[in-house]
């Protein structure tokens, strides 16, 4: 049994560690607000390839983006460099080296916390730094052009892109996007498109793949800055719970400090009337 002096000693630190779990949650949830209100998802953009690509027919485009390679494919793991996550990195790389385990091909991480369970499970790997949010769009192209390098190459066929993505504030979802080929949205063809009426400069090939090539850029931006708001959301929840067992053990650790006070009090109390009767 801990001592009445251990016991006061563990109170204070509980207090300590709860003001600190608080201070982290409240900078959680500024990250995330702040960020949330800096997220662009470029839909302009998007909806521009999407009308080009339902103007033509793209099944004369032959092209490795467009069309998937019987080459290796890539899966990209998008985590972080820190922890206090409550296990989402883990679940990034398990639902990476699943993909990989149904089609061999090459893992490609990002962030450390994803390199360390990768180098675990014993899996060769392509290492990217970690998403800095000042670094972002930097990083995000920077890996657009691998990737593409890649495929250009014949070094890739079909690539994916496993990353958290931030459902509500409160509740984060591993999801498993299929990133290449790159597929158009289907829609129902305009009176005179297929592209009879149109002139190319360049041929729809060039022209596609280079569409295609900014998608890949957009969209690897896009979803670094999910996979920062999902990391910030679940570090505000595993806090959070942290905070919730803290709460439970500060309880039990004050019922044990009163509990040893009183007996302490009472343990003297009975030695005091039992002197009073031998001396009294």
């Amino acid at each position: 049994m801990k001592t009445l002096s251990t016991l006061k000693k563990d109170l204070e630190f509980n207090k300590g560690l709860s003001s600190l779990i608080e201070a982290l949650k409240t900078i959680a949830v500024a990250q995330y607000r702040i960020l949330e209100q800096k997220l662009r998802t470029f839909e302009k953009l998007i909806l521009t390839i999407e009308n080009f690509f339902d103007l033509v027919d793209i099944k004369t485009a032959v092209s490795p983006f467009l069309t998937a390679a019987d080459k290796p494919r890539a899966v990209v793991a998008i985590t972080s460099d820190s922890g206090l996550l409550g296990g989402l990195n883990m679940q990034v790389i398990n639902g990476a080296l699943s993909e990989l385990g149904k089609n061999p091909g090459t893992l490609i991480v990002i962030g450390e916390r994803g390199k360390a369970y990768a180098r675990d499970s014993g899996v060769p790997f392509v290492a990217f730094p970690g998403i800095k949010d000042e670094e972002r769009f930097g990083q995000a192209m920077q890996l657009r052009d691998y990737v593409h390098g890649k495929v250009m190459d014949g070094a890739f066929g079909p690539v994916s892109v496993v990353y958290p993505r931030p459902v509500t504030f409160t509740v984060q979802k591993v999801e498993n996007l299929r990133f290449l080929p790159f597929t158009p949205a289907v829609k129902k063809a305009a009176p005179g498109a297929h592209g009879e009426e149109i002139a190319f400069e360049s041929s729809l090939k060039d022209i596609a793949e280079y569409l295609i090539f900014l998608w890949m850029g957009q969209k690897f931006y896009e979803l670094f800055g999910l996979s920062r708001l999902a990391e910030f959301a679940a570090r505000f929840v595993h806090l959070e719970d942290s905070h919730q067992r803290l709460k439970e053990m500060d309880s039990k650790t004050r019922l044990d400090y009163f509990r040893v006070r009183h007996e302490i009090i009472d343990r003297n109390m009975r030695e005091l009337f039992a002197a009073r009767l031998a001396f009294g």
